[in-house]
């Protein structure tokens, strides 16, 4: 074939592939991107480029600890985005649905990207993902988290890690009187996410993403993080659909705290600053206090704090209290600016799982229903009509109602009252492995897998065929709702009138009906907003 046929032929094939909308570009992972910091080269596996461990503001170490994110610094060469940077600081939780990929560090304010390998000419839907872990613990390294089956369904998906723990939420008299003007203070794990999703805005293009179609996922304390998102008018034009899972939604997941005042029984932000720094040998009323506690080794400032450590001692000091009321990127409960209109306005899916996380702490039935005053009877026939329901089980069917599974239709009533479209879900299925191990329904935060598609990363040679099925129904419903806000199905957008959701069923089907719990809802229902009013 001579030179000019040759060059025919091959813009023929282009024009081809760009009418189809795709370029395909060598199995390679050598293709540098240029994005505002310089270049970074990843990794190519299966058709799916990778990028990990890209630094989207500077490490928070030294005189940083305890600042707002800042820019990150300039590469002067190309940067080798091939390996998970560090997960932020914390003590490892032993019993993790998704333990960890790498060394937990101070410096791990870093972010991953996978996208086809296989480039096309249409920018492509964006998915965020916020992790969760009680805002001490986890990370975006997780096997569970990968992201390359949304890249082979052709989606940008983006994961990062946030500052936990003391290092992510704090507060002293002595860093607030430091305050640089301009910089909010306190909720550095908020901040973190913040910048994350700018980062996003300015440098998705580059990695073939629409940064006007973004959609924002987060679970636990990433589906809270998400409720912040969408309360905060700082986060307005960072994304375009949202999706909560097991994120709570009547009032503060973690509890609502200020920053200087105590409320009953609630010590504020700044007086459990002072409370940690008292437990490492560090007064009050020293003047050095601050340069004392960012010179603190961090392992020190960890503390052996985790999921199991998070409250603390009985009777001791308080040291820790998580996200808190700072005026600036939280201050009204998220679930309160939904119902005055003022918020995000985007569209959402939001659920949890059939046996989420609740903490029902009542001995004896007499404790447990007195608890609900006036509201004793609907709540009693709602849950224990028969009289014959165990005290422990009553326990954990009411919290973990109360906490995750009420709230998340609360959240989707508010959002179809203000004219958004919200996607109620439950994850009831259990995979076969389990069956005889979660006999109450799918625990909290094992949807994830599911959703995501990496099923067989979590249960390996114990996946069957009907965990893949049901792995297939949740992951396609979430790609749907990521891609254009529809989740496809027969699954419609809530309604108070018909009060139904989509069911990922304990027999691997997926289908939307009537929510056989209402009567539990709505009593619980009942009893939030009577407690609300108190």
């Amino acid at each position: 074939m001579d030179s000019s046929v040759f060059r025919a032929v091959l813009l023929a094939g282009i024009a081809a592939a760009a009418v189809k909308g795709i370029i395909s570009l060598p199995d390679v992972g050598d293709q540098a991107v240029r994005i505002e910091n310089g270049s970074v080269t990843g990794s190519v596996d299966g058709g799916i480029e990778s990028f990990k461990g890209i630094p989207y503001a500077q490490a928070p170490v030294g005189a940083l600890r305890w600042r707002a994110p800042q820019p990150a610094l300039i590469w002067p060469h190309p940067y080798a985005a091939t390996a998970y940077g560090h997960d932020c600081m914390q003590q490892p939780f032993p019993s993790d649905a998704a333990p960890l990929g790498t060394e937990p560090a101070e410096d791990c304010l870093v972010l991953n990207v996978w996208r086809p390998a296989v480039h096309a000419t249409h920018a492509r839907p964006v998915i965020v993902w916020i992790h969760g872990g009680g805002f001490v613990n986890g990370g975006s390294s997780p096997a569970v988290y990968d992201g390359s089956a949304f890249a082979r369904e052709g989606a940008v998906f983006v994961s990062f890690n946030y500052r936990l723990g003391r290092f992510g939420f704090f507060a002293h008299p002595q860093l607030t009187a430091a305050k640089p003007a301009g910089e909010a203070l306190g909720n550095y794990g908020y901040l973190d996410q913040l910048a994350a999703l700018r980062w996003v805005q300015r440098n998705i293009r580059a990695f073939g993403g629409d940064p006007s179609n973004v959609t924002v996922i987060g679970e636990s304390a990433g589906g809270g993080s998400v409720h912040m998102l969408l309360s905060h008018p700082g986060a307005q034009g960072l994304f375009t659909r949202a999706v909560i899972q097991s994120g709570g939604g009547r009032g503060s997941l973690m509890g609502r705290r200020l920053l200087k005042q105590d409320l009953p029984g609630v010590p504020s932000a700044e007086q459990i600053g002072v409370n940690f720094a008292a437990s490492v040998g560090i007064s009050a009323d020293d003047p050095q206090a601050l340069d004392a506690l960012r010179v603190l080794p961090a392992a020190a400032v960890v503390a052996g704090l985790n999921m199991a450590t998070m409250r603390g001692e009985p009777g001791a000091p308080v040291t820790y209290g998580g996200p808190f009321v700072d005026g600036q990127i939280v201050d009204e409960d998220p679930d309160a600016l939904y119902a005055k209109g003022r918020f995000n306005h985007v569209d959402l899916m939001v659920g949890a799982t059939s046996a989420d996380i609740g903490f029902g702490l009542a001995k004896t039935k007499e404790e447990l229903f007195a608890s609900y005053g006036v509201l004793r009877a609907p709540i009693q026939d709602a849950y224990d009509a028969d009289g014959k329901g165990a005290v422990a089980d009553l326990a954990r069917e009411t919290a973990m109602d109360a906490t995750m599974i009420e709230p998340a239709r609360h959240v989707a009533r508010l959002f179809a009252s203000q004219g958004r479209k919200a996607y109620l879900y439950r994850f009831s299925y259990v995979a076969d492995s389990m069956a005889q191990t979660w006999k109450d329904g799918a625990p909290h935060a094992t949807d994830i897998p599911y959703f995501f598609n990496t099923v067989a990363a979590k249960y390996g040679p114990a996946l069957t065929e009907k965990d893949a099925d049901a792995s297939r129904a949740a992951f396609e419903a979430l790609l749907a709702f990521a891609r254009d806000g529809r989740p496809g199905g027969d699954w419609p957008a809530y309604s108070a009138a018909r009060d139904g959701l989509l069911d990922f069923a304990a027999d691997g089907t997926a289908a939307w009906g009537a929510d056989p719990r209402k009567a539990r809802l709505d009593a619980t229902a009942a009893a939030a907003e009577a407690a609300r009013q108190r």
